[in-house]
C-alpha cells in the first residue's frame, strides 16, 4: 500500500487542479480540504478529535466537515455540479458503479488495494478501486438479552419456524418482539445485506440470469418473506409509521423491544444506550440470521460507506492523505465495534457471539466484469429499490392489513416485473 500511495499521491499532484497550488506543486498534504459525511451525530465530537490529530500530523492541512442529514439525497443533488465537497462517502442509491469513473478519483489497482483492504471489489469497477471501506460489518440481527433469556431463548433459532416460535414466547411477555424502523426507511434497506446467506458468494450473478428471485429457497424470498411473516404474526410495532431510529436505542436497552435485523455496526450503539440507561454493555447481543445449513450458520459480511475522492477537488493530495489516515490510522473501525477494512486487524469484540457459534463469514463474489451495475439496472428498470427501503415499506403495510395484497401475490409481483426488466436489459 505504501508504494501505491506515494504512486498515486505523486500522480494526483500531477492532475491537481490550481485552486490550491502549495499541495498540488509539490504532492505533499497542505491546505484545506472538506469531507462530506452521513455521521451527524459524531461530526462535532469523535471526528474533531480526528481533525486535530490529522492536522497535527501534516501541518499546515485544514480539515472541515459538512454534515448531511439526508445524505443520499442531498449528494444526489450535488454529484450534478463539482460541489460534492473533496472527500465524500459514495452514495449507495444514486451513483451505479460504472459511473464512478464520472465523480471520483482512481485510487489505485483493485487487485493491489485487495492485499491490504477488505471489501475493495465493492468499492471498485473494471479493475480501478474509487472508494476505500470505511468499515465492514456481519448481517444478523442485535437483541436484548434478558428479554430473550426471560422467554426461555438461549441459543439463536436455526430455521425461521423456530425463528418465528420465539418471537412469539417474547410476544406472550408483553413485549414487542421485532421493530422494524418503518418511518425512518434506511434501516429496512440495510437486511439486503443478508443476500448471500444460503446461495453463496455469487448470489448477484445468479440473481441477474434468474426471472423469479423471490422464489422459496432464494435469499431475495428468505429476506423478505421473514419480514413479511414477522408483521403478519403480529410480532413488530402495532403502528410502525411512528417509529423512530435514535429511540429505538433506548426501547431496546430497556427491554420494551427484543430485537432488529441490522449489520454488526449498530451493536456499539446499542451496547451505548444500554450503558446510558444502567444496564451492562454485555445486555446486548448479536446472532445470525436462522437459516443454518448443516447446523452451521453463515453471515453475509460487506462494506458500510466508501471513502472516495472527488476528481473535481482542488486539493487531491491532502484528500488522499486523509483517506489514507482515517482508514490506516484513525481507528474508526474500532470504535464503531465493526470490521476494520485493513485485513490484518483484530475482529471487533461485537461480534462474541458469533465467535462462539462458529459462524462462518462470507463476502460476495465481485460482479463479472462488464456487468457490475446489472442488477442495479434491472432494480431500477423494474421499479423496485432493491437496496432501498419503498417496497418493503409496502411488504410490511400488506402484511399489516393497511396495503393490497398478500406474500405470494405480493411476490408473484415483483418477480413479474423482474423477469421483465431482465427482458428489457438483456436486448
Amino acid at each position: 500500500m505504501g508504494a501505491t500511495a506515494i504512486a498515486v499521491t505523486a500522480a494526483l499532484a500531477l492532475s491537481g487542479c490550481a485552486g490550491n497550488s502549495a499541495a498540488n506543486d509539490s504532492g505533499e498534504p497542505a491546505g484545506e480540504i472538506t469531507v462530506l459525511t452521513n455521521r451527524t451525530d459524531l461530526v462535532d465530537t469523535t471526528f474533531a478529535d480526528y481533525a486535530a490529530t490529522f492536522e497535527k500530523k501534516y501541518p499546515g492541512t485544514t480539515v472541515k466537515f459538512e454534515a448531511l442529514t439526508d445524505y443520499e439525497g442531498d449528494t444526489k443533488i450535488r454529484l450534478n455540479s463539482k460541489d460534492y465537497g473533496d472527500v465524500l462517502l459514495i452514495p449507495s442509491s444514486n451513483v451505479t458503479k460504472d459511473k464512478y469513473a464520472n465523480y471520483f478519483e482512481p485510487l489505485g489497482s483493485t487487485d493491489e488495494l485487495s492485499k491490504e483492504y477488505r471489501f475493495t471489489n465493492e468499492g471498485s469497477f473494471d479493475g480501478t478501486a474509487y472508494g476505500i471501506s470505511t468499515f465492514g460489518s456481519a448481517m444478523g440481527y442485535v437483541f436484548n438479552r434478558d428479554v430473550w433469556t426471560a422467554a426461555g431463548i438461549t441459543s439463536p433459532p436455526t430455521t425461521e419456524a423456530e425463528y418465528l416460535t420465539a418471537l412469539g414466547k417474547i410476544k406472550e411477555n408483553g413485549v414487542t418482539p421485532y421493530y422494524t424502523n418503518y418511518k425512518d426507511g434506511w434501516p429496512l434497506a440495510t437486511i439486503e445485506g443478508n443476500l448471500g446467506t444460503v446461495q453463496g458468494a455469487d448470489v448477484r450473478s445468479q440473481m441477474i440470469a434468474d426471472d423469479a428471485p423471490w422464489t422459496e429457497g432464494n435469499d431475495q424470498y428468505n429476506i423478505d418473506g421473514l419480514l413479511y411473516d414477522t408483521v403478519a404474526a403480529g410480532y413488530s410495532e402495532d403502528d410502525p409509521t411512528t417509529t423512530n431510529w435514535e429511540e429505538s436505542k433506548d426501547l431496546l436497552a430497556t427491554g420494551e423491544i427484543g430485537s432488529m435485523i441490522l449489520g454488526s455496526w449498530a451493536v456499539a450503539q446499542m451496547q451505548d444506550a444500554a450503558e446510558k440507561a444502567g444496564e451492562s454493555r454485555d445486555l446486548i447481543g448479536f446472532w445470525p440470521m436462522p437459516w443454518a445449513q448443516n447446523s452451521t450458520f453463515t453471515s453475509v459480511t460487506a462494506s458500510d460507506k466508501f471513502l472516495a475522492i472527488n476528481k473535481n477537488s482542488d486539493n487531491k493530495a491532502t484528500a488522499r492523505a486523509w483517506v489514507d489516515w482515517f482508514t490506516d490510522e484513525s481507528g474508526f473501525a474500532a470504535s464503531q465495534g465493526a470490521i476494520s477494512p485493513v485485513i490484518d486487524a483484530d475482529a471487533p469484540d461485537t461480534l462474541s457471539d458469533f465467535t462462539e457459534l462458529g459462524v462462518e463469514y462470507l463476502e460476495l463474489a465481485p460482479d463479472p466484469v462488464g456487468k457490475e451495475a446489472v442488477i442495479t439496472d434491472i432494480a431500477n428498470e423494474a421499479e423496485i429499490d432493491l437496496f432501498g427501503n419503498s417496497y418493503r415499506q409496502k411488504i410490511i403495510d400488506a402484511a399489516r392489513g393497511a396495503g393490497d395484497g398478500d406474500k405470494q401475490s405480493l411476490f408473484d409481483d415483483l418477480n413479474e416485473r423482474w423477469a421483465t426488466a431482465r427482458a428489457t436489459i438483456s436486448e
